[in-house]
């Protein structure tokens, strides 16, 4: 893959794009899986992805809560914007550099990998990658609202411009992790966690190898968070 001008964490306007439904990514619901996904989780990395302000943090939380230790290094603190934590590490942001020991002692742990350094991963381990998905309208708003609180411009790029930048960026990704077959993906639809948080989470549990606490994971979910909402859509809607 080429070089991608992409942000790798969730500050600034740049991170966001593609306006209305995202394209679906191969490998998605449980694609690629193992015939031994029962086993517990210690042969591979868990990662959670996605594009910023697309729900990672609440699934970190989630799987955290679910009995996955997260790999964190507790530096960015949490704000009004993320009142349960960001759940980052910062040596991920050191990928592309070469960055890679820490993985290692990640197999059997979660840890929050932006869509833009998926490709950064070493592939001589195994990931499980839970890609979360949102409205991008509904990211877009969420960012804005972030950069507002923090005093900053929200116009430096237009929302049709970030579109069409991580729309082609979503597709690569989508091509490369079909490529891989180290690589399971799971695709959690943003919307669906927060109306059917038990459903979730079981689907979750059983893509991880059904080690994790279904009803500890569903209760990590906050409906009261989801706060930028398409249309002010109700999440219900989203219930099948």
């Amino acid at each position: 893959m080429g070089a991608e001008a992409l942000p790798d964490r969730e500050d600034g306007r740049e991170e966001l794009a593609a306006d209305g439904a995202l394209p679906e990514m191969a490998n998605a619901d449980c694609a690629g899986v193992p015939e031994d996904a029962g086993m517990s989780g210690s042969s591979y990395v868990t990662v959670v992805s996605g594009l910023p302000r697309s729900g990672t943090s609440l699934m970190m939380r989630m799987l955290e809560m679910g009995g996955r230790l997260p790999v964190t290094d507790g530096l960015r603190a949490a704000d009004p914007d993320n009142p349960k934590g960001y759940y980052e590490f910062e040596r991920v942001k050191q990928l592309p550099k070469g960055d890679h020991a820490w993985v290692a002692d990640a197999q059997g742990k979660s840890v929050k990998v932006i869509s833009a350094l998926l490709e950064h991963l070493p592939p001589r381990y195994e990931y499980r990658v839970i890609f979360m998905r949102r409205r991008m309208e509904e990211i877009l708003a969420s960012q804005r609202e972030m950069l507002v609180r923090r005093g900053e411009p929200t116009d430096r790029t237009s929302d049709a411009a970030m579109s069409a930048i991580f729309d082609k960026h979503l597709q690569r990704i989508g091509v490369w992790v079909a490529s891989r077959g180290n690589i399971a993906l799971l695709d959690v639809e943003y919307a669906r966690l927060i109306a059917n948080p038990r459903s979730e989470a079981e689907r979750l549990a059983e893509f991880l190898g059904g080690d994790l606490d279904v009803a500890r994971m569903a209760a990590a979910v906050d409906a009261d968070l989801y706060r930028q909402r398409a249309g002010g859509a109700d999440p219900k809607a989203a219930r099948g």
